[in-house]
């Protein structure tokens, strides 16, 4: 038997006719033309009003920057170590010689000088170096490392070469 949407029993004839043409009409009638979705095609600004936000740790930049950034840090802690080193043993040492002074500081002046030129030597024989070369084949590659030695003698008024071809 049809209810109704208060729940209760329809019992009329009447009622439950009026009941199903409700149904029908609400089942049949068109439904209003509310956007469900929507694209905006319109272009995106290349930069907004929003300020970039710092990110944690070292700020972006190219490979070559933060290869010579690391050398640069690496350079100054070796410094400070050299530095508080040399103090050091001026300070245990008691005295100031000039003398020492002058071949403290001037020993790793020197030693960069000779292995400037054992780098540039080595450079050199690097340079001398034959090329290496790679060659890809497809296929099935044969080698015949044979030597063959040819002797050829001339002979005769006409100048006959007879080539002799061993293996």
């Amino acid at each position: 038997m049809p209810e109704r949407k208060d729940l209760t029993p329809i019992t009329d004839e009447s009622e439950a006719a009026a009941e199903a043409r409700r149904l029908i009409e609400d089942a049949y009638r068109p439904q209003p033309t509310v956007p469900t979705s929507y694209r905006d095609d319109s272009p995106l600004p290349l930069v907004g009003p929003t300020p970039p936000h710092p990110q944690p740790g070292r700020p972006p930049m190219s490979q070559r920057a933060a290869d010579a950034s690391g050398m640069m840090l690496a350079a100054g802690y070796t410094s400070v170590l050299l530095g508080g080193s040399a103090s050091l043993v001026l300070w245990v040492a008691g005295h100031v010689d000039p003398l020492v002074v002058a071949l403290i500081a001037g020993t790793p002046v020197a030693f960069l000088g000779v292995l400037a030129r054992v780098f540039k030597s080595a450079k050199a024989v690097v340079a001398a170096a034959p090329a290496e070369h790679h060659h890809l084949y497809t296929g099935t590659v044969i080698q015949d490392h044979r030597q063959i030695t040819a002797t050829s003698t001339t002979r005769g008024l006409v100048a006959r070469t007879n080539n002799d071809i061993h293996n």
